[in-house]
Parts: structure tokens; C-alpha cells; sequence
């Protein structure tokens, strides 16, 4: 029976230099933006020839969503899409801190492809929409449980904790020195004093 270790050696190569070509383009791609970094960049700082990046990745479209698959990846991994929301919301920084590439990297991205015809905007615009409805569903399911208050708009409300986020990303790309995980504490506790029902005393 032939020995199946070569292959998997080669597979495992294979997967590393694909990775290698990833966190070069993550890098490249957040100093530079996507106009300006090229495959050839790419792959003389990843050690590979031009032909053996085109072999794991076709395009630089295609490379550009594997870039983004990884940022989301990394976010459903770590995320509780059916938790408390005000608990999740406080643990956003730890993103910051556990994958600080991939913020700048999205960032950059976002930025460059606010346009309908850039590459990534239409990837970027579905991606935001499905943000809001995950907040926003969380929102419907507290006030179904009777912990929010029920006037809270919660399509309304999502959009504003997600510019909160974004808005976040982009002061501590700045800056990150600042306080990220007291600030992202402080808003949960502020979100949680709005959200809270009236108590029987105040709706006497």
C-alpha cells in the first residue's frame, strides 16, 4: 500500500503557504489598500512565485474575499449570536486585542470599497445588513423576555451600536493606547441602563 505521508506533507505545505500568502496580503493590503498592492507584492514578501500564489488564489478578487472570509471566520468563532447582547457587546474589545490585523485590514477595506463599483462593496453592504438584523433580533428577544423596554426601536438601536463599534475600530487603529476595554464596559452599562424597563414605581 503506498505510504500517504509525502502527500499529506505536501498538503500541509501547501495549506502553510497558503496561510503564509494570507497574513502578507492582510499586512500589504492594510498599509497600502487594495489599489495599490499587487499580486506580485504579495507574493515576493510571502517567498512564493507569482504562479504559486495564482495556484491557491485565482484572482486578487478572490484573494481580497479570502482575506475577508478569515475577519469573518474569526468573528463567528467568538461570537454568540443567540447570547446576551449587552455581554457581547462588552466583549468586543477582546477582538481588538486577539486579531488587531484583521481590523485594520477590514477597515481599510470598508473604507476603499464604499463605492457600488468596487469589488468588495457589494460583499461589504450584505455584511452590514446582516449585522444590524443579528442586533436588531437580539433586541426583539429582550423585549420579548420583558428586559427591554419595549419603545426601543430595535432596528434603530442596532444601527447605532454598530457605528459605535466601527467608530471604535477606527480611534484605536489611531490610537491604541486608549482604554478599549473600559470604554466597550461603559457603553454595555450605559446600554443597559436604556434598555432597561420602567420599574413599578416609575410608571406610577
Amino acid at each position: 500500500m503506498p505510504d500517504a505521508r509525502p502527500y499529506n506533507t505536501l498538503l500541509a505545505k501547501g495549506e502553510d503557504r497558503k496561510q503564509r500568502i494570507l497574513e502578507v496580503a492582510q499586512r500589504l493590503l492594510t498599509r497600502n489598500g487594495w489599489r495599490n498592492t499587487t499580486l506580485a507584492q504579495i507574493a515576493g514578501e510571502a517567498g512564493v512565485s507569482p504562479a504559486g500564489l495564482l495556484h491557491h488564489f485565482e484572482s486578487k478578487e478572490q484573494l481580497l474575499h479570502a482575506v475577508l472570509d478569515a475577519r469573518d471566520l474569526d468573528d463567528d468563532s467568538h461570537a454568540d449570536r443567540a447570547g446576551d447582547l449587552l455581554v457581547e457587546i462588552a466583549r468586543v474589545a477582546d477582538r481588538f486585542n486577539r486579531a488587531p490585523e484583521l481590523v485594520g485590514t477590514f477597515t481599510v477595506l470598508l473604507v476603499e470599497n464604499i463605492l457600488p463599483d468596487a469589488p468588495l462593496h457589494d460583499r461589504m453592504l450584505d455584511r452590514q445588513r446582516e449585522a444590524i438584523d443579528i442586533v436588531a433580533e437580539l433586541i426583539r428577544r429582550g423585549q420579548a423576555d420583558g428586559r427591554y423596554r419595549t419603545e426601543i426601536d430595535p432596528a434603530v438601536k442596532a444601527v447605532e451600536i454598530l457605528a459605535f463599534v466601527h467608530g471604535m475600530e477606527t480611534i484605536w487603529l489611531l490610537n491604541p493606547s486608549i482604554p478599549l476595554t473600559a470604554v466597550f464596559k461603559e457603553y454595555a452599562e450605559s446600554l443597559a441602563r436604556d434598555f432597561a424597563p420602567p420599574t413599578t414605581s416609575q410608571k406610577t
